[in-house]
Order: C-alpha cells, then sequence, then structure tokens
C-alpha cells in the first residue's frame, strides 16, 4: 500500500516542439533573400539619360580638348590666348545629376580658368613669364588633362548593382518630392 496518491502527468508538447517553427523561419529568410535578390540587380541607366550624359561628356571633352591645344599654341607662341568655356556651362545641370563628383572636378577646373588665362597676360621682363605663373598654366593644363579622364571614365561605368543598386532604388521610391 502506498501512501502517496500518485498523480498522472500529462505531457503537453512546448509551443515549436513540432518543428514547424524552423520551417517558418526558413520560409521568411528565403523571402527575405529573394526580396533582397530582387533589389539588387543590376540598374539600368534610363536611355535617354544615357544619351544626354553621352553627348555632355562629349561636348565638355572636346572643349576641353580645344583649351589644351591653345594652351599648347600659347607654349609656342607666347601670346595670350582666351580659352572656351561655354559648353560646360550647358551641360552643367546633366554632369552634376548624372557624375557629381566629375561634375565638382569639371567646376573647379572651370573655376581656375580666368586665373589661368590672366597668367597667360602678365609678362615680366623680355617677355617673359614669372616662375609663379608658369606653374599656375601648368598646373591648369595637367588637371585639364585628368578631368578629361574621368569625363571619359563616366562613359565607361557599368550599371550599380549589389548594396549600391538597393540603395538607390530605395532612395527613389521614398524620396521625399
Amino acid at each position: 500500500m502506498r501512501c502517496i496518491k500518485r498523480t498522472l502527468k500529462m505531457h503537453t508538447p512546448a509551443p515549436c516542439d513540432d518543428g514547424t517553427m524552423l520551417y517558418l523561419v526558413a520560409a521568411i529568410v528565403a523571402t527575405a533573400a529573394a526580396a533582397f535578390g530582387w533589389l539588387a540587380r543590376p540598374l539600368s541607366p534610363d536611355p535617354e539619360e544615357r544619351r544626354r550624359i553621352g553627348d555632355a561628356v562629349s561636348a565638355v571633352d572636346r572643349e576641353l580638348a580645344a583649351n589644351l591645344e591653345l594652351t599648347t599654341m600659347f607654349d609656342q607662341t607666347k601670346q595670350a590666348v582666351t580659352l572656351e568655356n561655354g559648353e560646360f556651362a550647358r551641360h552643367r545641370a546633366t554632369l552634376e545629376r548624372s557624375a557629381p563628383p566629375t561634375a565638382a572636378a569639371v567646376a573647379a577646373l572651370y573655376e581656375r580658368m580666368s586665373a589661368t588665362e590672366s597668367a597667360m597676360e602678365r609678362r615680366g621682363p623680355a617677355n617673359s613669364l614669372r616662375p609663379e605663373d608658369r606653374g599656375l598654366i601648368e598646373a591648369w593644363e595637367g588637371d585639364a588633362r585628368e578631368v578629361q579622364r574621368s569625363l571619359r571614365a563616366v562613359l565607361d561605368e557599368r550599371p550599380r548593382a549589389g548594396l549600391a543598386a538597393v540603395s538607390a532604388r530605395l532612395q527613389g521610391r521614398f524620396a521625399r518630392h
């Protein structure tokens, strides 16, 4: 005979005991990965915008090439020249919208253009240039060549993909207008 009354035990499973939670978590992770993969696909540029960028880069590149030719003529003849600056003013908005770092470099170069022209006009004894003026002109020429290379690289850029594409898509989607 026993003195303690025996109680029956009931087995109640834990809420996640049957393995369905594992499948639910896997489904959520797979959905998130698919959404990220869809957002991370390469972001192809608009064909009309691509054409405008090409026109802007070509026009500014030709203008810089002409200015470099003029500075070469200055080096040979020592006659002051007036550098061209109309194409950048015309295409500045397109470059700033599509390639901000390159547009900033081009703008800085064009801001120094008047100082370069002034350095070409200043003369010393026997029609000579001061060393600081020559340095200013040569620095402008070197920077112009570098800007030309960066402008041409804008046309060779690959479409954004991965995190850059996700960021661009989300910023475009949730931008405040």
